[in-house]
């Protein structure tokens, strides 16, 4: 297939396209700047747009078979002195949804949403949490453009842990460093755990999407349930540091409490339904080796 990688620069969305291109797929990959130069992905055609402001055309989009959609706004893209609350409910609930159905009219046959596990796991803060409300917004708006001309699925995927061969991933850097002692902080993870997933059980999902998933189905992907402890474990084993790692219910730096919607001391736990896991195909059990990749690739750095 010609397939489109919207937030192709990124990590997630830069491990799909270059496993659909090892695959045999004809990729493009697509954000507001062009992918970094130190990556395989600077090899791939590029095309510059931004679904927010909604630049891109029907034109644009027409060449494509299939696009996977790997982008999405949080806390980190809110504009300056923007609102939070405004811009997620806008950027997900409502340009998404918008750039997909463009996508329809463009005459795109496939369209692979990655969104987000929360909506799936803790209904009870779509009401009082407008990210959570934003992002089921967008997995449901997606879906309702669902027919036989537009084949058209989400799937929702925990926390992710992964890298990009030569990308730059400042928060992994930063954990490769915590992990090798560097930055002065105590060892620990904050109270709680949740599921986890790699870039690559990922990308072997958008996959097998493609070819074998449900139209109009949100489907709950997921792989390891960890304590945030032992997640941070699996760094300081990967860097060769055997200290302790223990569990305490205090916030941590790297992990604030900001960034962990159901609350810290709470666990998240679950398993890919086995519909899930026949229709997509991923890899199971492979954070460790995730992490492995991850602490290799910035060790040194």
């Amino acid at each position: 297939m010609k397939i489109l990688v919207i937030g192709g620069t990124g990590m997630i969305g830069g491990h799909a396209a270059l496993y659909l291109k090892s695959q045999g797929h004809d990729v493009t990959v697509s954000g507001r700047k062009p992918p970094q130069a130190t990556t395989e992905l600077a090899n791939l055609p590029f095309l510059q747009g931004d679904y927010v402001a909604g630049t891109f055309t029907v034109d644009d989009l027409k060449p494509f078979d299939a696009i996977v959609f790997a982008a999405g706004a949080d806390i980190r893209h809110v504009p300056e002195g923007g609102d939070y609350d405004s811009h997620v409910l806008h950027a997900n609930g409502e340009a998404v949804p918008a750039f997909a159905k463009l996508a329809k009219e463009a005459g795109v046959k496939h369209f692979i949403h990655i969104g987000s596990f929360y909506p799936h796991i803790a209904p009870e803060l779509l009401e009082s949490n407008p990210y959570i409300r934003s992002r089921k917004l967008a997995t449901d708006g997606i879906s309702a453009l669902a027919d036989d001309t537009f084949h058209a699925l989400s799937l929702d995927a925990p926390f992710v842990v992964g890298t990009v061969p030569g990308m730059s991933l400042p928060m992994f850097e930063a954990y490769t460093q915590y992990a090798q002692g560097k930055l002065g902080m105590p060892a620990f993870g904050p109270a709680g755990g949740t599921n986890f997933i790699s870039t690559q059980s990922i990308s072997e999902a958008v996959a097998g999407a493609l070819e074998n998933g449900e139209n109009g189905k949100a489907y709950l992907i997921g792989d390891e349930n960890l304590s945030f402890a032992d997640y941070f474990k699996l760094f300081f084993r990967a860097a060769g540091n055997d200290v302790d790692v223990p569990s305490l219910d205090q916030e941590h730096p790297m992990l604030p409490d900001g960034a962990i919607f159901t609350g810290r001391g709470n666990t998240v736990s679950y398993e890919p339904d086995a519909k899930t896991m026949a229709d997509l195909g991923f890899r199971r059990n492979d954070i460790a080796r995730a992490v492995n990749e991850v602490v290799a690739q910035f060790k040194g750095a």
